[in-house]
Parts: structure tokens; sequence; C-alpha cells
């Protein structure tokens, strides 16, 4: 059990989508948990970043859209750069940019399952 994505083998638990969202936000210095919809009431509006879209989704449905990760997958290739090779979220994340590269050359929407 847990989330796959369309165009690449990306799979995370949901509480571990959760916690490496919570390690991407912390990175550009939000807290995951102080935003809507994820228990606080600081507004998605707020941010500024092109990794928003990610952030500011659905962890077990939905879909982003071509352009979205036109914007997404550079950004969040970006943000796991620092992390050590062998750092299971980075890999994923990797994988999870490529699936957002190939959903975007192909106009197709990256669906979260």
């Amino acid at each position: 059990m847990g989330l796959d994505f369309s165009h690449c083998d990306a799979h995370w638990a949901y509480s571990g989508f959760m916690r490496f969202r919570r390690r991407l936000a912390e990175q550009i210095g939000f807290a995951l948990d102080e935003m809507e919809g994820f228990g606080g009431t600081r507004s998605f509006d707020e941010m500024v970043d092109d990794i928003k879209p990610l952030l500011d989704h659905s962890d077990c449905d939905g879909e982003l859209t071509p352009e979205e990760c036109k914007q997404v997958a550079p950004r969040l290739r970006e943000l796991v750069s620092g992390w050590l090779d062998d750092d299971r979220d980075k890999i994923q994340a990797l994988d999870l940019a490529e699936g957002m590269e190939l959903a975007a050359e192909e106009g197709e929407p990256l669906r979260f399952r």
C-alpha cells in the first residue's frame, strides 16, 4: 500500500511521502504542518517556489499538469541534489522528476495513484 505515479516507478508509503514533503518544505523555509490542509493555518499563497505544486497537493490522488511537471521537476532535482546518494527519498525523487519530465514531454498529466 502506498503512493505510485504514472510515468515512473517512484513509490512511497503514504507516511513516507509526507515525511519527504516535510523535508522539501523545510529546505525552503516552510513547516508543512503549519500549512492549510496539513493541520495549520498558513496559506500556500505565501509560498513562492517552483516546488509548491508538489507540496500543495493531495498525498493520495490527483495529478500534476504537464506545465506543473515542467516547473516542479528541475526544482525537485535541485532540492535533493545535496542529499546523500543512497538516501531513499533522493533516489525516489530523482525517479519522480524523470517521470514528471516524461509526462511534460508527452503533454500528459502525472497521475498520483
